[in-house]
């Protein structure tokens, strides 16, 4: 694609251009680059491995507390292969992306298996690896093995939009110019500090909506900023209005305080993790379906808030209603089900349904007050 907009996709980069990008990119970060966040200290494959994935979609700042603790539990490969999928899942609660940690750990049993708990130094043996794709492979060749390789995260790809006045709507065409001018620019020295110093430009000053142009090392050949167009670069995606889904969870509370939880499918936002159960479609009869399908008998019941929750591609509003229960098997985790104690740290991961509903359910204690009815009470009160 080309035009008077912008420059053609298939447009080579001059030398001098090349040049230039590199030499005023590396020069800048010898001063203004970040080297405080936890995963710059002590650089090892794994770590920039672990880094680079809970980054995807995350700022920094929200990131650093995660990467420490997932740190001191699973210094290595080899910790990471031998947990359990539950305690990844708890220790990555609340960022998000839950397959992320799911693939997390699934590549590090491959990596125990068929690399001996070593990450390889060839970009295709790394793709093979669940989660893996070329930008984080890139990340961990550049970063911790010095190895010219590419990456294209969302912060490099607004800088090169900019810079290259890619006016191309997002698809096939763009990406693949997008890696071509990424390979094209990789130094073959400095790569840690050219790669780290190119995420940099873009986490910071490079931004999506404000960016701090006067700052920026390559204000003079940007060709967007020389159109006074560069809030309008990366063209965004057209967007849709994201479907609403509705549910009913139910909060099965027995007669010692613990919630009956199960775990969710492995797809899915909370996938692997642990949730209220979903009740019967709306009007449906509470008492049968937790006789029925959970062994248990309401004693009463009670509405709790409403809650909104908003993914990537759709919205959920779920009603809860809390339940007192008798039950009359026991539960085992191993059966896909477990009682938590919700006044204890938590030993596997929780769906946000659940840490939210928390603090409500622990101050209404172990009683509910509301008389058992047929149907489930509509909460009237929201949060979102």
């Amino acid at each position: 694609m080309a035009g008077a907009s912008g420059e053609a996709l298939s447009a080579p980069v001059p030398a001098a251009r090349r040049r230039a990008f590199v030499h005023r990119l590396l020069r800048w970060g010898h001063v203004h680059g970040r080297r405080d966040f936890p995963w710059q200290q002590r650089r090892t494959p794994y770590r920039v491995w672990v880094s680079e994935v809970m980054l995807q979609q995350t700022r920094a700042v929200v990131v650093v507390p995660y990467f420490q603790r997932f740190m001191r539990r699973f210094p290595g490969v080899i910790a990471l292969a031998r947990a359990s999928e539950d305690e990844v899942l708890r220790l990555w609660t609340g960022l998000g992306y839950y397959g992320r940690a799911r693939n997390l750990h699934r590549s590090a049993r491959l990596l125990r298996e068929r690399h001996g708990g070593r990450f390889p130094r060839r970009l295709e043996e790394l793709l093979r690896l669940p989660g893996i794709g070329r930008s984080t492979a890139g990340a961990v060749l550049g970063l911790a093995y010095n190895l010219p390789a590419t990456i294209l995260d969302g912060n490099v790809r607004r800088v090169l939009c900019r810079y290259f006045l890619l006016r191309a709507p997002p698809g096939a065409a763009l990406e693949r110019r997008l890696w071509e001018l990424a390979e094209a620019l990789v130094p073959e020295r400095d790569v840690v500090l050219y790669t780290q110093t190119l995420m940099d430009l873009g986490a910071t000053v490079c931004t999506p909506t404000s960016p701090d142009c006067a700052r920026c090392p390559l204000k003079e050949l940007c060709l967007a900023r020389r159109r006074g167009c560069q809030r309008e670069l990366p063209l965004p995606r057209p967007r849709h209005a994201p479907p609403t889904r509705r549910t009913i969870f139910l909060v099965l509370r027995d007669q010692d305080g613990r919630l009956l939880l199960e775990r969710c499918p492995p797809s899915g936002v909370w996938g692997g993790l642990w949730c209220f159960p979903k009740g019967p479609p709306e009007g449906g009869d509470a008492a049968a379906w937790c006789s029925a399908r959970f062994h248990c008998k309401v004693v009463d019941t009670h509405p709790l808030p409403e809650q909104r929750h908003t993914f990537s591609h759709y919205r959920l509003h779920a009603e809860l209603c809390l339940l007192r229960v008798v039950p009359h098997a026991v539960v085992a985790a191993d059966s896909g089900s477990l009682w938590l104690r919700p006044e204890l740290p938590p030993p596997v991961g929780l769906a946000a349904a659940v840490r939210r509903a928390l603090p409500a359910i622990l101050k209404r204690g172990t009683a509910c007050a509301a008389p058992l009815s047929s149907g489930f009470a509509r909460a009237k009160t929201r949060t979102t």
